[in-house]
């Protein structure tokens, strides 16, 4: 697993802004309970309950963000979560946990 050079505010606003929905969220939750291997759009919608077109646009905002990887597989396409990047949104808002902290402990 690559873990990616932590973000810049900018990119990282991105990133949280595009799990600030809770489709969206649901969506990205369904990628990273499926692992590395991914799930179609068929899979997905399956587990999630959510008409095409509005999974289609969740799919495209999410990808457009980094937070998900998209391979065409023949006829299919399998979405992925990008754990790299999450992994950096994460380090990203935990970086500095407790350093105004009198012990400097959480």
């Amino acid at each position: 697993m690559v873990i990616l050079d932590e973000p810049h505010i900018e990119e990282a606003a991105q990133g949280f802004a595009a799990m600030g929905s809770e489709a969206r969220l649901q969506v990205l939750q369904t990628l990273v309970k499926a692992g590395h291997g991914g799930l179609t759009v068929g899979d997905i919608q399956s587990r999630t309950g959510m008409a095409a077109s509005t999974l289609a646009h969740h799919l495209r905002f999410l990808a457009s963000a980094g937070l998900i990887e998209q391979e065409k597989d023949g006829r299919s396409v399998i979405s992925r979560a990008a754990y790299g990047r999450l992994e950096a949104l994460a380090g990203f808002i935990l970086k500095e946990c407790c350093i105004d902290a009198a012990t400097g402990e959480c």
